[in-house]
């Protein structure tokens, strides 16, 4: 599509303005795609020439460095004692005799990789079943523990990880041994101990203190990830908890459910599901973001009295919790409650639904998803509502004054004024708040639990579906909702949540004026 210059564009009537608008868009969706997978072709390349440029520097390394070089690439930290570094080169051997160590004891990482038994397709993850037999002497029935499979599939993780930490530091270490040759066939002066313990509190100090968070993030947030993933290649449920009963490995056989579309199949439950999840998170995010900011043009327009007030009795929504307020609110619907009783005796309730003996709004899918996102807005609108409120104060009175005096009514300043500043200062909010209500779980466990039950799907993962239930609600009734738990099932809907919030993340950024037009508002 021929993309029209600004002098062209300003010609076009608004609704031709529109039809163009929505004709570049689509046609730029294609782009997107064709962007993002060029990003992927290149990330992929990027680790192609990173492992060539790595065996290529080793043979390089190896070939031109002398004897202490040489001997570094078997004893950890060798050169780096042989030119002066005695601190660096003690830390490395020191984390070489561990490792061997750890690889080497009878419960260690050896061990654990044995009893793993790596993705053997059938293979159990531990090799010795527990059991029970009779004890004669206490003349009843004894466990006898066996190994655990989520035991030995976490040591075993923790094992391989520890083996691409040695590895890189194997290369770490013969890089440097490498690098204080090269200084000192220069003259140059080698970095001693007391220099570096000077560099971490003074040029890298930055290093110093992002230790501790790294390593935080790395123990409680990407190995968790990598164990959920792992997973979901296992037979992982109730029936084989990994102690009473051993979990297997199974390859993609669990994937391959994913295109069971059938009756209760795990395809058309997560399309159903992702469907709901996506139009929830639609209007709980959008209904909130314009009505909170019309609430808060209408508080600070010039004339309305106690307007401290009417924050305050907004902002009463946030002070009390959500789990006290939405289960309160959420008897107030059903036919034993005030709103739902009331309805019922004023002849108000939905015709339709008393003639399917439904005599609550919560017992119908369409009636229970608009009360959903009605109660949302209730309890959206005072966080819009304080956030807008500091960003219309922001906004420079003269272009509301030049605007009056071009004859531009109210519904035209917000137009090319209001909403455009509003937009791009808080599109970021409107991502991670499209984000967050595509995991919302309070909102929809609280009042509905997920109900009503959806009767097309029934049952699929080992949990019963809801016709309200997100994606969230459904993995948390996988695992604990749920007597026959299918923790494998649920690690693939954790993968699936992951892929759908990253793509729409990254399609969302690059549309959003905040990242595309940093300079504009400035």
């Amino acid at each position: 599509m021929q993309k029209l210059s600004d002098l062209q564009y300003l010609k076009l009537t608004k609704l031709q303005r529109l039809w163009y608008n929505l004709t570049l868009f689509f046609f730029s969706i294609p782009g997107w795609f064709l962007k993002l997978g060029r990003s992927i072709l290149g990330f992929f390349k990027k680790v192609g020439s990173g492992f060539i440029n790595f065996f290529v520097d080793i043979g390089t390394t190896f070939s031109k460095g002398n004897w202490a070089v040489k001997l570094s690439f078997f004893i950890f930290g060798f050169g780096n004692l042989y030119y002066g570094q005695i601190m660096r080169g003690l830390f490395f051997l020191l984390f070489e005799l561990v490792f061997i160590a750890y690889m080497l004891v009878p419960s260690g990482g050896i061990y654990w990789l044995q009893k793993g038994q790596w993705f053997q397709k059938g293979a159990t993850i531990g090799t010795v079943q527990g059991g029970s037999s009779y004890d004669p002497i206490f003349d009843t029935e004894v466990w006898h523990a066996g190994d655990d499979s989520v035991k030995v599939m976490l040591y075993g993780l923790l094992t391989i990880l520890f083996i691409i930490a040695f590895i890189y530091t194997w290369r770490l270490q013969v890089k440097q041994c490498g690098i204080c040759m090269d200084i000192t066939a220069q003259g140059k002066k080698i970095k001693s101990g007391k220099d570096d313990l000077r560099s971490l509190v003074d040029d890298q100090f930055h290093k110093t203190l992002l230790s501790l968070p790294i390593f935080g993030i790395l123990a409680f947030t990407v190995l968790p990830i990598i164990f959920m993933v792992l997973v979901a290649f296992t037979s992982y449920d109730a029936a084989h908890d990994g102690y009473s009963n051993l979990f297997s490995w199974v390859g993609l056989d669990n994937f391959n459910a994913l295109f069971d579309f059938g009756s209760g199949g795990l395809g058309l439950a997560f399309g159903e599901i992702l469907s709901w999840t996506l139009m929830w998170s639609f209007f709980a995010t959008f209904t909130n973001y314009f009505l909170g900011m019309f609430v808060a043009i209408l508080i600070n327009k010039k004339g309305i009295k106690f307007k401290k007030f009417w924050r305050t009795v907004l902002v009463m929504t946030i002070a009390i919790p959500q789990f006290v307020s939405l289960l309160y609110v959420s008897k107030l619907f059903d036919d034993s409650g005030i709103i739902g009783k009331l309805l019922l005796e004023l002849g108000w309730f939905p015709q339709a639904l008393l003639d399917m003996n439904i005599n609550s709004l919560w017992d119908h899918e369409t009636s229970a998803r608009i009360l959903l996102i009605v109660i949302n807005i209730w309890i959206g609108i005072p966080y819009i509502m304080l956030m807008a409120t500091g960003i219309l104060m922001n906004i420079p009175s003269d272009l509301y004054e030049s605007s009056r005096v071009d004859g531009a009514n109210a519904f035209q300043q917000y137009t090319r004024i209001t909403l455009p500043y509003m937009l791009f200062v808080t599109g970021p909010y409107l991502l991670t708040s499209f984000v967050g209500n595509l995991n919302n779980f309070n909102v929809i466990y609280l009042l509905t639990s997920g109900n009503p039950l959806n009767t097309e799907i029934g049952t699929a993962g080992g949990a019963s579906i809801g016709s309200t239930d997100l994606l969230i609600t459904w993995l948390f009734k996988m695992t604990l909702g749920s007597t026959d738990a299918q923790y494998y099932s649920a690690s693939i809907i954790g993968i699936l949540i992951f892929v759908v919030v990253a793509v729409l993340s990254l399609i969302v950024y690059n549309v959003i004026p905040s990242t595309k037009n940093e300079e504009d508002f400035k």
